[in-house]
């Protein structure tokens, strides 16, 4: 039996990006995405997510009940077709779908798709699924200090030059023969960042996983294997024009609300509702973090937060874990 998450949680967590563009923004031109305000550097929760999604998918090989629903380059309406097509048919074309038959759909999507558990969908398009509101939440992340954006020229040592009226490849290798050397070769850009420490942020609402209310039914186990992912979501993301990216555990903290009633029906109901607000407990790990006129590695700010000192701080009905050591 699967058993829904029954405490509400916030969590916090460090990564960085050494010589590399952690976001690209494309209304920038693909420069690192950044607040124009005080040129600290944004990662958006959609990024975020992605990379969620992709560890997911190749760690559980995107099969049930851990397939993705939002893949890369496919068309959504596709598997909720298939949500209609598992809980009786897909609904008349003119009529269209009725309520029961959309919440049949809408809940075999959620117990077989991870991140719909996860982050909710709207799947009011094609055969219509309706909409999921996903109990986990993740925030735009911002680094700790400015970002320097860096645009490099880089040399491309070919072309991919379309010649009319020339196809074959024994054609192509006549035009190659025929141009100066110069002409192979073109410039191009990179655009990056020398280094940004950033802090991410996200919530967690077991109110919106409890499926007798209409949630999702995201469970202890998707619990652990949501901070999996966010622990090594960089580790099976690499490129080039993503430099070094490290999502650090040391500097990761889950905050978890447990209650204080004696009662234990009443300690149940703050569990979910929670005792901190959310932004006291990231204040406890944020106001800790030192700022760094010229930072280039992590090692540079020195004495970061640890557990311990998060623990001490704590309000009263809270608990702190580490990701990878979460209870």
């Amino acid at each position: 039996m699967i058993t829904p998450i029954a405490n509400r949680y916030e969590f916090l967590f460090l990564f960085d990006c050494q010589n590399g563009n952690p976001n690209g923004d494309p209304d920038a031109g693909n420069a690192p995405r950044m607040d124009p305000q005080d040129m600290r550097g944004l990662v958006s929760d959609v990024a975020i997510k992605r990379r969620i999604r992709n560890y997911v998918q190749v760690s559980r090989g995107n099969e049930p009940p851990y397939s993705i629903f939002v893949e890369h380059a496919t068309n959504l309406n596709r598997p909720i077709a298939k949500a209609h097509e598992e809980t009786g048919g897909l609904p008349d074309e003119k009529k269209g779908a009725g309520k029961d038959k959309v919440e049949a759909a809408k809940q075999w999507v959620c117990r077989n798709f991870y991140d719909v558990r996860a982050f909710g969908a709207v799947m009011s398009t094609g055969a219509n699924a309706g909409q999921v509101r996903g109990p986990v939440q993740v925030a735009f992340s911002r680094s700790v200090d400015p970002i320097l954006p860096l645009d490099a020229s880089i040399t491309r040592m070919a072309v991919t030059e379309n010649v009319k009226g020339i196809r074959s490849s024994a054609e192509i290798k006549k035009w190659e023969d025929d141009q100066p050397e110069d002409k192979l070769r073109t410039m191009g850009r990179k655009s990056l960042i020398p280094y940004g420490l950033y802090i991410g942020k996200g919530f967690i609402s077991a109110n919106l996983a409890d499926p007798v209310h209409g949630g999702t039914g995201f469970s202890e186990d998707d619990l652990k294997l949501l901070f999996e992912a966010i622990l090594n979501m960089y580790e099976h993301d690499r490129s080039s024009s993503k430099g070094l990216m490290t999502v650090h555990p040391e500097y990761t903290f889950v905050f978890k609300h447990v209650g204080t009633d004696k009662d234990k029906e009443q300690r149940a109901r703050q569990a979910k509702l929670g005792c901190a607000p959310a932004h006291k407990l990231f204040d406890l790990v944020e106001s800790k973090i030192p700022h760094i006129k010229e930072p280039r590695s992590i090692k540079d700010y020195g004495k970061l937060p640890t557990l311990e000192e998060i623990r001490l701080a704590l309000p009263v009905g809270m608990e702190v874990y580490r990701m990878d050591k979460l209870n």
